[in-house]
């Protein structure tokens, strides 16, 4: 019974794994800039998760030595969902498209 779980939840994840590539690939002549741009921006999304989630932990630890509530861990879920969204951004947009 096991066994066929843990099949079953591999070939899951076999499925999504997959990113779907409707366009074939290939970018079109000149979309050079485009890409830069756009690999940029993930570059710059990444180092603002990264930071948010830094930022999020200093909050957490004062907020615990203070007595304070959960405001810290609200806080580093909505910055672990921005990065889930970042990183997931072209498989997203496939999704849709």
């Amino acid at each position: 019974m096991i066994h066929s779980a843990l099949a079953l939840q591999a070939a899951a994840l076999d499925v999504l794994a997959v990113v779907p590539n409707p366009g074939g690939g290939e970018a079109p002549p000149g979309s050079e800039g485009l890409l830069t741009i756009l690999r940029w921006a993930a570059w710059i999304g990444f180092a603002i998760g990264v930071l948010g989630v830094i930022i999020s932990g200093i909050t957490m630890m004062i907020q615990v030595r203070n007595g304070s509530g959960g405001e810290g861990l609200a806080r580093l879920g909505w910055v672990l969902a921005g990065c889930v969204i970042v990183a997931g951004a072209s498989g997203l947009v496939a999704t849709f498209v």
